[in-house]
């Protein structure tokens, strides 16, 4: 048994070893797998990689928002684009994502964004410093309404056929971005992601914007086969 003098002296050794400790999977998820999950009020899909609790460094996180087509109470139509639908098909992504859905008629809120984020931030072994946001459409709009709204929160954004406020983008120059959108998109019209990205790059940001000639409102097929998209987001880092 330690004496108290002892144990005082050790405290500092043992905190630095709990420290160190591999995290734990939280019921109900399984590395290497996307599983449903409920955390904050929010219904999601979450995928925690290959070696989540044998790695002592956080993961990078990526939070992906859906269309307007798979709001609802079907968890599975998140699946239908996208990460989570890669995911799904074996994809063996080097990071946590987190792959909420929307009720039927709503839209993506900031507020409601930053909420879930630092649940997952408070929840799993994930980098602050490396969290990162992409979204088709709707989830496009609301990738760039939420790193106008709360900037420190992400670390990058790949927007998709997606459309932000471009007086609003100034908010949001530390935040690099790659857009995505299709040339004959008719839905969302290419000029109105564009004036985001060159409001952006006058205001000192970086921001690039990737258009598909010939391409309608399906960007996000091409864009999520993009091989330079995933280095890129795991390149970013907020300082």
């Amino acid at each position: 048994m330690m004496n108290r003098r002892q144990l005082l002296a050790a405290s500092p050794a043992l905190l630095t070893a709990c420290a160190a400790l591999p995290p734990t999977v939280p019921d109900g998820l399984a590395a290497g797998e996307q599983r449903a999950w409920q955390l904050a009020g929010e219904r999601l899909w979450l995928w925690l990689p290959h070696g989540y609790a044998q790695r002592r460094e956080r993961w990078p996180l990526l939070v992906f928002l859906h269309g307007s087509g798979e709001r609802g109470t079907d968890l599975g139509q998140v699946k239908v684009h996208g990460p989570p639908r890669l995911a799904a098909a074996g994809a063996d992504y080097p990071l946590v994502l987190a792959s909420p859905q929307l009720e039927a008629g709503v839209r993506w809120e900031p507020a409601r964004l930053h909420r879930l984020l630092q649940a997952l931030q408070a929840r799993l072994h994930v980098d602050r410093q490396r969290s990162l946001a992409t979204g088709l459409s709707l989830g496009g709009h609301g990738v760039w309404n939420w790193a106008c709204r709360h900037p420190r929160d992400l670390a990058a954004i790949a927007p998709v056929c997606g459309y932000g406020d471009p007086g609003a983008v100034p908010a949001m120059r530390e935040v690099p971005v790659r857009a995505y959108h299709g040339g004959a998109d008719t839905v969302v019209p290419p000029a109105r992601q564009q004036a985001c990205v060159d409001a952006l790059n006058a205001a000192g940001g970086r921001a690039t914007l990737t258009l598909y000639p010939g391409v309608g409102h399906d960007a996000w097929t091409p864009a999520y086969q993009d091989p330079g998209l995933l280095p890129w987001l795991l390149a970013q880092r907020q300082a």
